[in-house]
């Protein structure tokens, strides 16, 4: 296939996006469900509000759900790091969302890692039923391991987006994140006192420097 002058795959595969972005549901079409994935401070929130606020645009009804423990910058707002924001819904659980998105033409769904497993099959219960499903989430905790339900929602969805953050002590592009402080909970909502973006070398490196014995003092 040759590309034209200009026009590089990556555009290729935005300007198929926008395609599908502007198909119209019909009772014979399937939705589908796309996932943004990746660390903190990576944008997953600024590019979720990007694409509903397009559809906003597009005048197709749109609902948009966070997790109700989410409350770092506002009760009822999805909030980027950036402070772009949009209004929300916010709910305890997964089994809140097929309800309360009845008639939308698009359902985002924000912090999904925070909720429990049955946000998979609600998202592929509203893909069967014609809805676009965008999910934002971290892959991983700050442990490095796969978090909470997103691997099955990354498994199950028709479009994965892995957005990337800086490492803040390499410059490299980061998909970990690090937890600064002395906290062990598995859930710990925070910014940049309790996170930093490193890169697999910086991350790994800084793991076992932290769980490294500490040397005794000779004097003591």
């Amino acid at each position: 296939m040759t590309i034209p002058y200009g026009l590089t795959a990556i555009n290729l595969v935005e300007n198929y996006k926008m395609f599908l972005e502007n198909t119209v549901n019909t009772n014979e079409q399937f939705g589908w469900i796309e996932v943004i994935c990746g660390s903190m401070f990576s944008g997953k929130t600024e590019e979720l509000i990007r694409r509903l606020k397009r559809a906003q645009f597009a005048q197709q009804k749109i609902e948009i759900f966070k997790p109700a423990i989410d409350l770092r910058y506002d009760d009822e707002l999805v909030t980027s790091h950036d402070q772009n924001q949009i209004p929300s819904t916010p709910v305890p659980a997964a089994a809140n969302i097929p309800i309360l998105a009845d008639g939308c033409d698009v359902v985002g769904i924000d912090e999904a890692q925070f909720f429990d497993d049955e946000i998979i099959q609600v998202c592929n219960d509203l893909a069967n039923r014609g809805v676009r499903v965008i999910v934002a989430g971290l892959d991983m905790d700050y442990q490095g391991n796969p978090f909470g339900p997103m691997p099955a929602l990354m498994a199950t969805a028709e479009y994965v987006t892995k957005v990337h953050a800086i490492c803040t002590r390499t410059g490299n592009l980061a998909n970990y994140s690090y937890r600064t402080s002395k906290e062990s909970d598995l859930v710990l909502l925070g910014e940049k006192e309790n996170y930093e973006p490193l890169s697999r070398a910086a991350f790994f490196n800084a793991k076992k420097k932290k769980n490294a014995p500490k040397k005794k003092n000779k004097n003591s």
